[in-house]
């Protein structure tokens, strides 16, 4: 297991290139009046893609989170860049991530991380047929690939450094995709 990072330093940040706090005063049907406050993205969406390294492997990444402060174990995904699909995104983050492309990318569904008070969306994609191709990426580090069964998801969604909600989902959603019994709208 890598060593984490040093934090050398903590502050808050009022103004964020990656979020802003919004205010929305909202009147509710019963007359009630509130102000919620959220956050709201400034990028195009996000994509979670689910590498299918063959039929029954996923392939997982290690990498750090700074929310957790530890390395987490989960899917590879990032953000849309401007004139992207989602699939030449999903494609590309593979590329950057794992060293891999796909052939065959499949849209399943979209995840909230927060819907009470974020309005981020992640687009979950379906990765098949790989082939090696590597894009540098703004990734700190190398990310350390893991293959894992799909049939042996009981057992990784137990374990302490998989705890990030998408990628289980996306994980969840792709077994049952491929086992027949899910299909997108």
């Amino acid at each position: 297991m890598p060593k984490p990072p040093i934090v050398h330093a903590t502050r808050e940040v009022h103004d964020s290139s990656f979020l802003r706090v919004e205010q929305l005063d909202l009147e509710f049907s019963n007359g009630e009046c509130r102000t919620y406050e959220r956050l709201k993205g400034s990028g195009l969406g996000a994509v979670i893609i689910v590498p299918m390294q063959d039929d029954e492997t996923v392939l997982l990444v290690r990498e750090y989170g700074a929310g957790v402060g530890r390395y987490e174990l989960g899917l590879p995904k990032g953000r849309l860049d401007r004139d992207e699909t989602v699939e030449q995104g999903a494609d590309r983050e593979l590329k950057e991530e794992i060293g891999f492309g796909a052939r065959k990318l499949k849209i399943l569904h979209n995840l909230s991380l927060s819907p009470s008070y974020m309005t981020h969306m992640a687009h979950v994609v379906l990765a098949q047929d790989l082939y090696p191709e590597r894009l540098e990426g703004d990734e700190p580090e190398e990310l350390e690939v893991v293959p894992w069964k799909l049939a042996d998801l009981h057992v990784l969604v137990a374990r302490d450094d998989v705890t990030e909600g998408r990628s289980i989902a996306a994980l969840f959603m792709a077994r049952e995709y491929l086992a027949g019994r899910f299909q997108p709208t």
